[in-house]
């Protein structure tokens, strides 16, 4: 592969701290690299160096002189005078960009819902964020670095951007490197891994889950295994291996080196324990919505955000809300908590509730601002009860990352991210038994969002959790509800996947079924179901079911065929075979082409059943 650019012996620092220290590295045609790291610890100064946005103390960075870079920086950059159109193509008159299909495909990606006349100044954050990211991604470059792009991006926003940059190159053509706090997308897009920390980078193999894997191992090789750190590894690392089927049918490493690693590891939580406990605490009554009906704030007679919706929280059931911008995500945490009442319906609120709401701004630590962050914690209480362990106050801070010297630091000196995590262990320590977390990995790193996991795993009541962060979600909930836009709220059997599809079957102007309320067409009529027109006669029928009960024999084939193929990679890594490793890997890369075709026939099967 040749090389695009590289950077030589490349240190930084800041007054006594090194955040680089003589780190040397390259991109080179078709590389598609995740930056992952602890908040501060030089992922966005590395990024800017390599973008030759700012230079090194000492070092230097080299590039072949017809490459061209673009760079996507967390700041604002846009002229705020601008039209957006202007912002995005410049003086292109319309029909000149409108011939380019790349172009309109970002173009309907990330802007198609932003005024083309008004004012860059006049948007919101988020939609500054995505006309930069227009303008980016519709330029021709040989090299794209994106700080942080997934922000202010929905779940539809997020999947959309991982398509594109998957088919934006040939494989081994152009070169990305991302730095984001989501792990659903670094798995999706990315196939190496740089890890920042103490000055140095660390590259790894794969995404963010084979990441975890492989730090687990060099760890584990280091004889760290008992460390604090090292035990969120692993247990994520457990998750990852027995969570999701979409995780484990097409794997992205070589799960069976981990299983010495995780056989002690129990399941993240025992939600059977968790429910009785949140039983206990909170009696057989929590958060109840009964054919609530909710008007827009100021709008016409008529106009509804919620139309007749039900929800009914148990005790300890832990429930994720993804849902369209403006479909009242965070005005139904509203409701929930009796913040406003509805237009009609009923709320009931359990006797023994108590709530606790994360929100997305952080002005609630304002009036603290001048104490330190132990004294915030230690003014609730000195020990808590979390899942049945009792913490100091000082561990339940450290636990979320707070070290020694950062305990005794002024709230007003804390970084977004850490603002962040002192308003939720604020929440936490108050003993809530209903908590409601609205967007709450802005500002995160990778590892802080494993130890709020780890934290919350133990956290016995009722949870509520509203974000854009797919990995979170199917991490920490047990299941996931759909807001998309239509006043309505519905239940995602299949999760985040299944809301990807109702979305893009509702700008279709069709639906698809699946559980829960049903999508509503024009003037909020229900739609037909989709899996009523299939139309087949029974003579198709019966194809359809001798071709679903064939494919899924192949499908059992080339899973074992799999597992026989990984057993044979443990061996090959163990005895430094590479050769053998390489030839193993590409029988495993047509295996899962076979998968993929199958697999497709089997959905065509599904659909002829109606199924």
């Amino acid at each position: 592969m040749a090389h695009l650019l590289g950077g030589e012996n490349l240190t930084v620092s800041y007054a006594t701290r090194t955040v680089l220290d003589g780190i040397t590295l390259g991109l080179e045609e078709g590389d598609r690299i995740g930056m992952v790291g602890r908040n501060g610890d030089g992922k966005s100064t590395l990024m800017r160096l390599l973008a030759m946005r700012s230079t090194p103390d000492s070092g230097r960075v080299t590039k072949r002189s017809d490459v061209n870079i673009g760079y996507l920086d967390q700041s604002d950059v846009l002229d705020g005078d601008l039209t957006v159109g202007a912002a995005i193509v410049g003086d292109q008159a319309d029909y000149e960009w409108a011939r380019n299909p790349q172009i309109r495909e970002v173009m309907g990606g990330l802007v198609s819902d932003v005024d083309w006349h008004a004012n860059v100044h006049a948007l919101s954050g988020g939609q500054k964020r995505r006309v930069a990211l227009a303008k980016l991604l519709i330029e021709d470059h040989d090299v794209i670095m994106l700080d942080e792009p997934t922000n202010h991006l929905d779940v539809e926003g997020v999947a959309w951007l991982s398509r594109h940059l998957k088919t934006r190159w040939r494989a081994n053509q152009g070169a990305f490197l991302v730095v984001t706090h989501d792990r659903w997308f670094l798995d999706e897009v990315c196939t190496k891994t740089w890890e920042i920390h103490d000055g140095i980078m660390d590259p790894f193999d794969g995404g963010y889950a084979a990441y975890v894997l492989a730090r687990a191992e060099r760890d584990r090789a280091a004889s760290v295994t008992e460390s604090k750190r090292q035990q969120l590894v692993k247990k994520e690392l457990a998750w990852l291996r027995r969570g999701a089927p979409a995780r484990t049918a097409k794997p992205k490493f070589r799960i069976e080196a981990a299983n010495a690693l995780i056989a002690d590891v129990p399941e993240p939580r025992d939600s059977t324990a968790l429910s009785k406990m949140a039983t206990a605490r909170l009696g057989k009554d929590v958060l109840d919505l009964e054919n609530v009906s909710l008007d827009f704030q100021g709008g016409d007679a008529g106009q509804k955000l919620f139309d007749n919706i039900t929800l009914r929280l148990a005790p300890g059931e832990r429930l994720g809300l993804v849902g369209v911008n403006g479909a009242g995500k965070t005005t139904l945490l509203k409701l929930l908590n009796g913040e406003i009442q509805p237009s009609s319906g009923k709320f009931k609120r359990g006797k023994t509730v108590v709530t606790a709401v994360l929100t997305q701004e952080v002005k609630e630590l304002d009036d603290v601002s001048d104490l330190r962050v132990i004294e915030v914690i230690e003014r609730e209480k000195r020990s808590f009860n979390v899942g049945g362990k009792e913490f100091t106050a000082g561990q339940l801070v450290e636990q979320l990352g707070f070290t020694n010297e950062k305990q005794w630091t002024p709230v007003k000196d804390l970084s977004g991210g850490e603002r962040r995590r002192l308003q939720l262990l604020r929440l936490l320590v108050g003993e809530p038994n209903v908590l409601m977390l609205d967007e709450p990995t802005n500002d995160l790193d990778t590892d802080t969002l494993a130890a709020v996991e780890d934290v919350l795993d133990g956290w016995p009541g009722t949870l509520v959790v509203v974000s854009h962060d797919r990995y979170l979600l199917e991490r920490v909930t047990d299941h996931q509800m759909a807001l998309l836009g239509d006043g309505k709220i519905r239940a995602l059997p299949r999760g985040v996947d299944q809301y990807l599809e109702l979305r893009e079957s509702a700008l279709a102007g069709s639906t698809i079924t699946g559980g829960g309320n049903p999508v509503t067409g024009a003037g909020g009529s229900p739609a037909p179901a989709a899996a009523a027109a299939s139309g087949a006669s029974e003579a198709e029928k019966r194809d359809a079911r001798k071709a679903k009960n064939r494919i899924e024999r192949q499908l059992g084939k080339v899973e074992q065929a799999e597992k026989k193929i990984h057993d044979q990679m443990v061996k090959s890594t163990a005895e430094s075979d590479f050769d053998a490793l390489a030839e193993q890997n590409k029988k495993l890369k047509d295996l899962a082409g076979d998968r993929e075709a199958l697999e497709l026939e089997w959905l065509e099967a599904l659909e002829v059943l109606g199924e």
